[in-house]
């Protein structure tokens, strides 16, 4: 469990790093395909904002990154957990006030990684206390 939990935390991290690099990046090019909602003439307007709200997931990435690379467990576990309960707002914020399918693409994914996170830590404690 331990092995796909680092994995979806790894995936996580790659999705932001996607989105950080289309909203700073490709607003423009790929936002109308993405959003087809969103009025094609206001791409031009918002890509200030758009690069803005990518830096932001870029920051969610590295943190996520630096949580694979934190040997003391109970310290990557803490890491880790505040970065998830970052992308699990934005992603339930970006459902409420954005697109229903952000509830699907970035907060399922965190809430499902965090609970496995839960029940690998609390397995380890059960062997450690056996």
């Amino acid at each position: 469990m331990r092995l796909l939990t680092l994995a979806l935390i790894g995936l996580i991290a790659a999705l932001h790093l996607y989105i950080a690099y289309f909203e700073m990046f490709a607003w423009e090019t790929r936002g109308p395909a993405v959003f087809p909602d969103f009025p094609k003439a206001l791409f031009a307007d918002t890509v200030v904002l758009a690069a803005n709200q990518g830096l932001y997931n870029g920051f969610l990435a590295v943190g996520l990154i630096w949580s694979l690379f934190i040997a003391d467990r109970p310290w990557q576990n803490r890491v880790v957990t505040c970065f998830l309960v970052f992308v699990l707002v934005a992603g339930l914020y970006g459902a409420a006030t954005a697109s229903v399918r952000i509830l699907f693409v970035q907060a399922g994914p965190a809430l499902l990684t965090l609970i496995l996170l839960y029940l690998s830590k609390n397995k380890a404690d059960r062997q450690t206390a056996a």
